[in-house]
């Protein structure tokens, strides 16, 4: 029998946000006497609540080190809280990072050994002390708030432009990958299109798509450098408000995984009420560009409604 390999969950493809994380640990103890003592400063080991703060911190900090799937990072921020309500002690650890995944670990961790030092000081003197329960208590950052979003209201057309399968000679891997990506993100209606590298005919799907009030027009292929990439070259005088950051989003995100991302040529922003979005032709780099983008991208759409970002 063959033995499993352990591995370390890819992360390279999630995008450095904000994340934080608070988790709580309820230590009980068993007398009144207890509390007395840990408010008063008299428990023999010490400040039970100065001590607990130090080990949360160095915990928050080590979870890399004793959990083998949580991946090092910058931790960013660390508050450990203590409040007292009868003969529970609360114990909040709240912890921010910046980085591409996020800190409910982390803050556990920190939740657990605070009281775990806790328990460690008091039981000299009180020896039916047990800690309650663990428990992450809120999470913020990345993707999974965005989908909590929903989209299912926004249409989307995807079109291909490409010489080759739009003779048949080739076979579509990329705006495919596209729709997959999209109907995840809760888009019911999705439109798809092959067309050649032709900028006339480009236009004409543009205007075509906007006509019929289609919200987000992905076109993948011809964004780079060759004598038919022409897509940038075509969509380009017919966008009304351009999103620069949009496409530097996508060029910076490739830019870390490959050098030759710098060459895309890609444009967006908004033709009448479409967000009209360029993306490269290969399927890593589109797969790379969903990854960059979505669902985050999708908030334009609120903010053109004039709703404003809650956080």
């Amino acid at each position: 029998m063959e033995s499993e390999s352990i591995i370390m969950v890819n992360i390279t493809q999630k995008n450095t946000t904000l994340r934080k994380a608070v988790a709580r640990a309820i230590l009980k103890v068993s007398r009144q006497e207890t509390i007395d003592a840990i408010k008063s400063g008299t428990v023999p080991k010490g400040n039970v609540f100065e001590f607990s703060r130090a080990a949360g911190l160095l915990a928050v900090k080590k979870t890399s080190d004793v959990i083998p799937d949580c991946h090092p990072m910058p931790v960013e921020f660390t508050e450990i809280r203590h409040s007292i309500d009868g003969l529970s002690i609360s114990v909040e650890v709240e912890v921010h990072t910046i980085y591409r995944t996020g800190v409910e670990v982390e803050a556990m961790h920190g939740a657990a050994i605070t009281a775990l030092t806790m328990y460690d000081m008091l039981k000299p003197i009180d020896k039916e002390i047990e800690i309650a329960n663990i428990k992450l208590l809120h999470k913020e950052g990345g993707k999974s708030d965005h989908l909590k979003d929903g989209f299912a209201e926004l249409t989307c057309a995807v079109v291909v432009c490409s010489d080759t399968i739009a003779k048949g000679e080739g076979v579509d891997t990329a705006g495919k990958a596209a729709m997959t990506r999209l109907k995840k993100y809760g888009f019911k209606k999705i439109v798809y299109q092959v067309i050649p590298d032709d900028a006339a005919i480009i236009r004409f799907t543009v205007e075509q798509l906007v006509a019929e009030n289609i919200s987000l027009l992905l076109f993948t292929g011809g964004t780079g450098l060759s004598p038919r990439d022409v897509t940038p070259d075509a969509i380009a005088p017919l966008i009304e408000a351009p999103i620069s950051g949009i496409m530097e989003t996508v060029r910076r995100y490739g830019q870390e995984r490959m050098p030759y991302a710098m060459l895309s040529r890609g444009v967006a922003g908004f033709i009448k009420n479409s967000l009209v979005i360029t993306l490269p032709g290969s399927l890593s780099a589109v797969n790379e560009a969903m990854d960059a983008l979505f669902p985050h991208v999708l908030h334009v759409f609120k903010v053109r409604a004039g709703q404003r970002h809650s956080s």
